[in-house]
């Protein structure tokens, strides 16, 4: 990362959590170049799979803290 980055980056970080929140979703919209339309039936679709195995007790979900310690601990 160049030295500029470096001080956007720095300067991004001292802004309030809902204009970093802001920041970061233009960012990531401004690489996304390529629409899937069929992305949200997909999605939709896949969210109602999660929903049906937590409903019928085939998953069991975990606290965020317990799944962040999971993801970190390698």
């Amino acid at each position: 990362m160049g030295e500029n980055a470096v001080k956007l980056l720095e300067e991004a970080l001292r802004l309030p959590v809902e204009a970093r929140a802001a920041l970061a979703a233009s960012l990531l919209d401004s690489l996304d170049n390529a629409v899937d339309p069929d992305a949200e039936a997909r999605w939709d679709a896949e969210i109602a799979r999660r929903v049906r195995e937590l409903d019928e007790g085939k998953v069991r979900p975990i606290p965020w803290a317990e799944a962040r310690r999971e993801l970190f601990r390698s």
